[in-house]
């Protein structure tokens, strides 16, 4: 399962939410602001700003005080399913009542008793009506249902013992709708979906699709829906020939049968977990790429997206032979199918074989220039299923032994393909989205056994941290033992359900070491370390002191044990000294001919880690200049930018790093320029006609364009004929800054292009024009927008919303209430919508007597206020609430 872009984003939008919100510049993250040279700060890696550093030593307040009593009951423990009938097979017959909502099925299960006889068996069916339930030969079978409609108990017709296998098989419909509610990170528990079922949503595409992690698949099928049971499958799905399906394993046959239906036989002969099962049903174009070593690989797209299909789902032939020989385990499973359907409740989801998406990946060649997304998360879901179908997590708890190796797949993708570089700038962005989420949630453990409910796992420590913790081990043991570890790890718990011990087992095993402390403190201990560092030079020596200031609540450790590297530069080369942290504080001292140009602590920069470590102007530059590493340069133009003085240095280092081979860092150095000189003037304008990456040309034009550059109108021009749709929108804000007429004209033109670069510009050209004439627009787009571009769009059209008139500000409030208060609405989506009424009630109440204090601007304001207190009560999803009570 990929959550994004809720789970590892919405938290780090906290901070920005505290200021006004404008659209984002199409380029890399913002520059990380200098610690004053006067003051020890703490450097916060998650957005790379800084805040005074607190305690450096335990205080007395971080020591967890002793209980004045003892506790009288076990603290809550999420254990693993027990296991009493062990699921072998699960056969299903269905076809469905759209206008109903309805599937109408037959289930045909095959058990066994794990150990014990067993004269009854418990299924997870949700909210199904059963019209029979028997035994193979047809005799009625007695079963009761608990209260809740959760789980069916039959009733067999004998007692089985071991190794004896019984059939139940059970007609039954199932209306999901009616019984599922929001969930959290994957955003409901529906399971299975109608969009549009009766074609009332004008051209919206008519489909079934299904959802099933965590549990959800028992809302649509009885079955033992728990993560440590795995069963092989077959279904067989009637649908009208219009339709395409898409499930489990092979399509076996398709046979006609009345009235222009067609059934679809799939047949999946490995075993998998229940939540894995998935069916799609709609119109699909079926695209077929080269078979990989005998396997098909092939991609369901809408019609019009069919010519982008291998662009939309880029590298997936690549992608499965990186894989199965990074891992040493050929893919296993018989085909390899991807499939993008409207109105999906996540981001993606690693269903064996038969990956579904959300529609976000949808995009023409033009729309997909320059976009990784893409491919990072197909290979996210392709390595499912190596980590998470292949070996899976035997309960929740474990969610990190899925979730953490999908994410790091993505990290190892982007050093295969696309260099180191690119992939230590993802890391760090894996980084943010971990440390912004603790600004709304404590830490807890990776494994975490004692949470409230087993949606809280998808968060960003299973994903972004438990994929930082795999950096971090592949660092520790080496590139050769830990993929010889991993391919330990799945040989010999293939097919089954794993905890965390034998993934510690397996690399053990491997390595011949005991790699407990590693386990216990970034795996059943929460936290990280928190570092400040200082360094001295005397007497032919340099000192480096490393305090771990880490608050020692929510089971963080008080030390960590740090197995790292320090590099020591002087004249420009490293000399590299390998140390272990074991205590709070410690010093290391190595030999020094002269004082040190910098000194870089962890030079591989795989620790997940915060620092508290000052350098100076003279060090920065030395860290640019030679320290390899993308995070070295990345952090030394960041922080210089926001020093005072030093401007010749700064001159010398920003020119360079204009010139800089990965485009973060010529993206970082275009925001770090305030005036730029005659030499930086000539790279910024040749940046914003031919760099090779469209987000940082687009940059260079937005800095031409705020500097009113003299060339500004011809490179505007050749903007609005560039392929990229981020160049084309920077170029059409520097048109509206040269030539206002034909920026107008232009913008006309642009409204047709369903792109949210494109929309995003005319959003804030309207908005910022007041062409009230333009809220029809808006509204079309604000059901399109996702992610931070939804914040833009909505906060663009509440700035156009407040130039209005109390009617059309009425009008548009009651779409924003709609949008926030639809739980089926992407979180972006609320949380923009919400943000919208927030700062539109806001900006009419400051301004009451400006407007003429009526009675029904008065009315306006106060239904606002009601309406966000009504959407703070409805919203379901933890992140939303928090930012909601936090800043509206």
């Amino acid at each position: 399962m990929r959550t994004f872009p809720y789970v590892s984003m919405l938290a780090s939008l906290l901070l920005a939410l505290s200021c006004t919100t404008t659209k984002p510049a199409a380029s890399p993250p913002p520059p990380p602001p200098s610690p004053d040279v006067a003051e020890t700060e703490t450097r916060d890696l998650d957005t790379m700003t800084v805040t005074p550093e607190a305690n450096g030593v335990i205080e007395e307040e971080d020591i967890v005080a002793a209980p004045d009593s003892l506790p009288t009951t076990r603290a809550p423990r999420a254990l693993a399913f027990n296991r009493v009938s062990d699921l072998l097979h699960t056969k299903l017959e269905l076809r469905f009542d759209w206008a109903e909502e309805m599937v109408i099925g037959k289930a045909t299960l095959r058990l066994r008793p794990v150990f014990s006889p067993v004269r009854s068996v418990v299924l997870d069916a949700k909210g199904l009506n059963f019209n029979s339930i028997t035994n193979t030969a047809g005799k009625e079978l007695k079963y009761s249902y608990d209260q809740e409609e959760q789980k069916v108990t039959i009733e067999l017709d004998q007692t089985y013992a071991r190794g004896e296998d019984f059939t139940v098989v059970l007609d039954y419909t199932a209306i999901p709708h009616e019984g599922g509610t929001a969930g959290g990170a994957i955003t409901s528990d529906k399971g299975l979906f109608f969009i549009n079922p009766r074609g009332e949503e004008g051209d919206k595409p008519r489909q079934i699709w299904t959802q099933g992690e965590t549990e959800n698949n028992s809302r649509w099928f009885p079955t033992i829906d728990k993560p440590n049971e795995r069963c092989t499958e077959e279904i067989y799905v009637t649908v009208n020939d219009r339709y395409k399906t898409l499930s489990n394993g092979t399509l076996v046959s398709s046979t006609s049968v009345e009235d222009s239906m067609r059934t679809d036989y799939w047949k999946m002969d490995l075993p998998h977990a229940p939540y894995l099962f998935a069916l799609v049903v709609g119109e699909f174009e079926v695209v077929e790429d080269e078979d990989w070593n005998g396997i098909p690989v092939n991609y369901y797209v809408e019609e019009e997206y069919a010519p982008y299909a291998k662009a939309i789902y880029p590298y997936t032939r690549e992608m499965l032979t990186f894989f199965s020989e990074l891992t040493g385990v050929q893919y296993p499973w018989p085909k390899f199918s991807q499939v993008a359907v409207r109105d999906y409740v996540s981001g993606a989801m690693e269903n064996t074989t038969a990956v579904i998406f959300g529609e976000f990946m949808h995009g023409t060649a033009r729309d997909l220039i320059d976009v990784d997304l893409n491919e990072k998360i197909v290979a996210h879901e392709m390595f499912h299923h190596w980590f998470g179908d292949y070996v899976t997590c035997e309960s929740w708890s474990n969610l990190t032994l899925n979730e953490g190796f999908a994410n790091y797949s993505e990290y190892l993708w982007m050093e295969k393909k696309h260099g180191r570089d690119a992939a230590d700038y993802h890391l760090l962005e894996e980084w943010q989205g971990y440390l912004g989420s603790l600004r709304s949630s404590p830490p807890h453990e990776l494994i975490w056994y004692d949470y409230d409910d087993k949606e809280q796992m998808f968060d960003a420590h299973s994903y972004n941290k438990g994929g930082a913790v795999l950096h971090m081990l592949r660092n520790y043991v080496g590139d050769e033992a830990f993929f010889a570890s991993l391919k330990n790890y799945l040989e010999r718990n293939k097919l089954s359900a794993v905890e965390v011990d034998e993934l510690r087992i397996a690399f053990e095993d491997t390595t011949g070491e005991d790699l407990s402390w590693f386990f216990d403190q970034w795996y059943l201990q929460a936290g990280h370390p928190q570092l400040r560092i200082t360094t001295d030079y005397a007497d032919g020596s340099v000192a480096v002191t490393v305090t771990q200031t880490q608050r020692t609540d929510n089971n963080v450790p008080a030390v960590f044990r740090i197995p790292v590297a320090i590099d020591v530069y002087t004249n420009g080369t490293a000399t590299r000294h390998h140390v272990v942290m074991e205590e709070r504080e410690q010093t290391f001292t190595f030999p020094s001919a002269t004082t040190p140009d910098v000194v870089v602590f962890d030079p591989a920069h795989q620790l997940l880690a915060e620092y508290d470590y000052s350098k100076s102007p003279g060090e920065l530059e030395a860290q640019y200049r030679y320290a390899p590493a993308f995070l070295d340069r990345y952090e030394a133009i960041g922080l210089l930018s926001n020093q005072e003085g030093n401007e010749d240095l700064k001159e010398a280092l920003f020119t360079q790093a204009l010139q800089d081979t990965f485009y973060a860092i010529r993206g970082i150095a275009l925001q770090s320029i305030e005036e730029p000189t005659t030499e930086q003037l000539a790279l910024i304008r040749q940046i914003a006609r031919t760099d090779e990456r469209s987000e940082v040309r687009a940059t260079a034009i937005n800095v031409l364009t705020q500097s009113g550059d003299e060339e500004l109108s011809a490179i505007a021009a050749e903007a609005m004929d560039a392929e990229p749709y981020a160049v084309v929108a920077a170029g059409l804000e520097a048109l509206v800054a040269t030539d206002p007429e034909t920026a107008r004209q232009a913008a006309e033109k642009l409204e047709a292009i369903d792109n949210s670069s494109i929309s995003g510009a005319l959003a804030g050209l309207y908005s910022e024009t007041g062409a009230l004439e333009k809220l029809p627009y808006f509204e079309q787009q604000l059901g399109k927008a996702d992610g931070y571009e939804a914040v833009a769009l909505y906060t663009a059209y509440q700035s156009l919303l407040a130039k209005g008139e109390t009617a059309q500000q009425t009008t548009g409030v009651a779409m924003l209430q709609e949008m926030a208060l639809d739980q089926s609405q992407s979180p972006w989506r609320r949380l923009a919508a919400t943000k919208a009424i927030s700062d539109l009630r806001t900006d009419l109440s400051a301004r009451v007597e400006e407007l003429g204090n009526t009675d029904e601007l008065n009315k306006l304001i106060m239904e606002m206020g009601t309406g966000l207190e009504n959407i703070k009560a409805a919203e379901t999803n933890a992140d939303l609430r928090n930012i909601y009570e936090q800043q509206f």
